[in-house]
């Protein structure tokens, strides 16, 4: 039986050839680049973290992994814990120790790349009660796996997980963990909002005004598209987790990783209120390095006149607490 073969909207190829990827190669050793910047570390607030079961709560571990509180849930995204991606050396701890982390409930993963999807990680944080979601394509590896209480995604696709209302939203991007698999399984970023009942006052989107917690938009891996206004359109976003990194050369990587400009963009499209870059300064996988990535965000948020906290840059290990606005549910 064929494969299924998973693909971007408008057919958008991520493809490389043999020949692009020796010039990258030979690029890279002829650049003279300083690695020296380190993204900080800070001591994480476990004790809070293991009693918050109300606050909305945002703790950037590194890289796409981020450790989410959200309607009483203990969520993590993309989790990696590993000290290396082939021969590519971790540059910064976790910002909780793996051994350090509060029970979770939810397992949220954007597609099946190395840097977005280790098993050994997932291993050590899965209990029986622990959901992991994937995008459709991946279930049968996560079975295999042992992970039995999973389930898989399709693009645009809704799930009411307890308190939260989940949604999978596509990416520009492509999948791949062995020569034999490529884009067998799809790709995408989530949507999280609070599902309302429906004898909640704020649940007809009208009338007086409640405190809800913020929606939250984990963008996953993406090259810039068009479906960041779709997305936009469709959600009320007031929080987005935005890659910023992993895009030099821009000739080879542009289909896949959004620049640093593109990611601001990307933000500005979805009309969210607020901005968590991700996705830099943990592995070595392209030629940037984080003081770029990050020096040319603050260019970009600069030169589209956005105020300066409307962009927040995490260190290892530091929670944000996102407080609930007044608003109706359809705002």
């Amino acid at each position: 039986m064929p494969k299924i073969r998973y693909n971007n909207i408008d057919n958008v190829s991520t493809d490389k050839t043999l020949k692009q990827i020796r010039q990258w190669r030979e690029e890279r050793r002829r650049k003279r680049k300083d690695y020296s910047y380190r993204v900080p570390n800070v001591p994480p607030r476990l004790s809070y973290l293991a009693d918050n079961r109300l606050e909305t709560t945002i703790t950037w571990i590194g890289h796409s992994t981020f450790f989410l509180q959200y309607e009483g849930m203990n969520i993590i995204t993309d989790p990696i814990w590993a000290g290396r991606l082939g021969v590519e050396k971790r540059i910064g701890p976790p910002g909780i120790p793996l051994a350090e982390m509060p029970p979770i409930d939810l397992i949220l993963i954007s597609h099946s790349h190395y840097d977005h999807l280790h098993i050994a990680s997932i291993r050590k944080l899965y209990r029986a009660e622990t959901r992991i979601i994937v995008p459709v394509g991946l279930k049968r590896k996560m079975l295999r796996k042992g992970f039995r209480n999973c389930e898989e995604m399709q693009w645009w696709e809704e799930l009411t997980l307890s308190n939260i209302k989940l949604s999978f939203v596509p990416t520009q991007h492509w999948s791949r963990r062995t020569p034999f698999d490529t884009n067998t399984s799809h790709w995408g970023g989530y949507v999280l909002e609070p599902a309302l009942p429906q004898n909640h006052p704020a649940a007809d989107g009208g009338g007086e005004k409640h405190k809800l917690p913020p929606n939250l938009y984990f963008a996953g891996d993406s090259g810039y598209f068009p479906g960041f206004k779709e997305i936009g359109s469709r959600f009320k976003v007031h929080v987005a987790l935005m890659p910023i990194g992993a895009y030099e050369p821009e000739w080879f990587m542009t289909s896949q990783h959004v620049n640093p400009e593109e990611a601001v963009q990307a933000f500005i499209d979805v009309g969210a209120e607020l901005m968590i870059p991700m996705h830099f300064g943990t592995f070595r996988l392209a030629d940037d390095t984080a003081r770029e990535a990050l020096d040319r965000m603050e260019i970009a948020r600069a030169g589209h006149g956005l105020a300066q906290e409307q962009i927040r840059t995490l260190d290892y290990g530091e929670t944000l607490i996102v407080h609930p606005e007044a608003r109706s549910e359809g705002q």
